[in-house]
């Protein structure tokens, strides 16, 4: 059985939650890469993500590129030598970087695919007064939400339920998924 080593991709509090998961199930992760800082605020002071603070925290190898498909970027990204990427509420990758991995990149998304697509799924679903939700792993290609599904998983939605309590949820399920997800990928 090859070890895995991946390479975590995320920018929000979302995906926190899940590389926190993988970081304790002491799966080895080889780089972080989030969105770079931005102002913020009205001293626009420099504020970071919350996946780059967890990895600060955790001494995890950070990096920030601000394109993607920058030739140095791209080179430090194949010196990490990952097998596996994992991209959970980051952007869209170029081709170049999810073809890279020997075992492919896979995304978390927070719906039942192919059930919303694209952005801002939980609040999607709260809006349309679905009972039920959940999260799917697949491979990712070229188009948006639309790669092999590996695994979903569902929850109910309470019908007094914000979009925030939802989404704190659907983290915790997330999470357990993406552990799933990497025990059948190995």
């Amino acid at each position: 059985m090859e070890k895995l080593r991946i390479v975590f991709m995320g920018t929000p509090e979302f995906a926190v939650g899940i590389l926190d998961t993988i970081y304790k199930n002491n799966y080895e992760i080889a780089g972080v890469i989030t969105a770079p800082d931005k102002p913020a605020g009205r001293g626009q002071k420099l504020s970071v993500s919350a996946v780059k603070e967890y990895a600060l925290a955790n001494n995890l190898n950070l990096l920030q590129p601000t394109n993607l498909k920058d030739e140095n970027f791209l080179q430090e990204l194949k010196q990490l030598n990952a097998n596996l990427q994992i991209v959970v509420a980051f952007r869209m990758l170029p081709e170049v970087v999810w073809k890279m991995p020997k075992l492919g990149t896979f995304n978390l998304h927070a719906s039942l695919l192919p059930d919303y697509r694209g952005a801002a799924p939980i609040n999607w679903a709260i809006i349309n007064g679905e009972t039920k939700t959940g999260v799917s792993t697949f491979f990712i290609d070229e188009k948006i939400d639309t790669g092999a599904i590996i695994l979903k998983a569902e929850t109910a939605i309470d019908p007094k339920e914000t979009a925030g309590q939802l989404h704190d949820r659907l983290m915790v399920l997330g999470s357990s998924t993406v552990v799933e997800t990497l025990k059948i990928i190995e």
